[in-house]
């Protein structure tokens, strides 16, 4: 069935009778559909968080059936081709970068956030489910670059762009030590992304963006399912032990460098540079 809708969604013949309101509203929905069909393993991974008692079931912590659950969509995907080989070798990437970051930052000396229930598949500290919460986002801008046809404009430099994301992802971990340099590696991505345009096709024709206006607005969905997702008690900040409260907005920003992360790791693991446009000098 989703076989025979990305078929239906990847058909780019054009629709020549489409114009003004009615072709804008047409290819809105159809971004939209791509969109959702994009988060596939995001909403069910996340259905799964809500509907997941606390208690657990069936004997198992909740931790530990969360992580049956990843494991069984990552596998429906796979076997279904709706995700190849290659797409799950970046994912399980995103898997170990995320859970290498989450076991740094629930441990004694930081405590930035915590897990405080039990699980049998807990490895210091930190169950092992957490790192499908990463591997979510890879997914998403996986399927995305599938289903929208994305092509980069003026992407710059590959070395500079690996550079860039090694440092965002190295400031998660030093700025408890040696300051928080946040701002000044997201105004070296913004210098960096400045011309960077994403071309995709929501339906028959081209249509493009600043690939850093996609950096941010992923970004915020990613905040907005945190604040869900603490809401619900999957884990904890230290603000949150006595009562819930909004996640900082300031999250934001760290989510955006992750995604820009992401997104460098996707456009190599993918092998995807013959459509990417790099500026010649």
């Amino acid at each position: 069935m989703l076989n025979a809708l990305d078929t239906h969604l990847l058909n780019a013949a054009p629709r020549e009778r489409l114009r003004g309101w009615p072709r804008f509203l047409t290819e809105f929905l159809y971004f939209g559909i791509k969109e959702a069909r994009s988060c596939l393993f995001v909403g069910l991974f996340f259905a799964a968080v809500f509907l997941v008692p606390r208690a657990g079931l069936f004997g198992l912590p909740r931790y530990d059936v969360l992580l049956l659950v990843a494991l069984a969509i990552q596998g429906a995907m796979l076997w279904s081709g709706l995700e190849t080989w290659d797409e799950l070798k970046a994912i399980c990437l995103f898997h170990a970068v995320g859970f290498a970051l989450e076991v740094f930052k629930v441990s004694g000396t930081i405590q930035s956030w915590s897990y405080p229930d039990f699980a049998y598949t807990k490895v210091f500290g930190v169950p092992l489910f957490s790192g499908f919460m990463y591997a979510a986002v890879g997914s998403y801008i996986i399927q995305t670059w599938r289903l929208l046809d994305m092509r980069i404009r003026h992407h710059p430099p590959y070395w500079m762009a690996v550079l860039i994301a090694l440092l965002i992802y190295a400031n998660f971990f030093t700025h408890h030590y040696i300051g928080d340099y946040r701002w000044y590696l997201a105004a070296c991505a913004l210098g960096l992304y400045a011309r960077t345009s994403v071309v995709f096709r929501p339906l028959d024709r081209d249509r493009s963006m600043p690939l850093l206006l996609g950096f941010v607005l992923v970004g915020f969905f990613i905040w907005l399912a945190e604040n869900i997702s603490t809401f619900w008690g999957v884990w904890r900040y230290p603000n949150q032990l006595g009562a819930w409260s909004v996640v900082h907005v300031s999250k934001w920003s760290s989510w955006s460098l992750l995604v820009v992360m992401t997104f460098t790791i996707v456009a190599h693991l993918k092998h995807i540079k013959a459509s990417i446009h790099v500026a010649q000098p």
